[in-house]
């Protein structure tokens, strides 16, 4: 049986022309990725945004847009990957918030400086969703629909 796709959220915090990142390890190396996570019961994708650039960064943020939703599938592993991105709006942050174990640091990097470090993200959808950004793509979050 084929593993079902993992269900993921990113979120784009963009901030005088730099944008928050995670420098985390992932199957034993350092990479950078936008705030991103998995999708947890009974949880919406919003909410899974919002609580994943907390845990991730510990910065509280506000969906603002939809950007897009990518599907990757990693060579190392197999897994295919179902990504819901977020355009959001830093709202504060929160000072004594832990982050999750795998993160090493956050870091507010320009598009160029993460150009530069093209060989160092953790897949190849980091660059693509700030480049999508940054084209001005957008999307209402009206698109979304939670059967309550």
């Amino acid at each position: 049986m084929t593993e079902l796709p993992h269900i993921t959220v990113a979120t784009i915090v963009e901030r005088e022309g730099q944008f928050l990142m995670v420098k985390e390890m992932s199957d034993s190396q350092i990479v950078y990725n936008q705030p991103a996570g998995h999708l947890e019961k009974n949880e919406t994708l919003l909410q899974a945004a919002e609580r994943e650039t907390l845990e991730e960064t510990a910065w509280r943020v506000k969906p603002t847009h939809l950007l897009g939703i990518y599907q990757y599938t990693s060579p190392t592993n197999g897994i295919s990957y179902v990504r819901h991105c977020f355009i959001t709006e830093a709202l504060e942050q929160v000072v004594d918030q832990a982050l999750d174990t795998a993160i090493i640091e956050t870091q507010w990097l320009s598009f160029s400086d993460l150009k530069a470090r093209s060989d160092e993200m953790r897949s190849p959808l980091v660059l693509k969703v700030i480049a999508d950004y940054l084209s001005g793509q957008r999307f209402p979050l009206s698109l979304l629909s939670n059967s309550d």
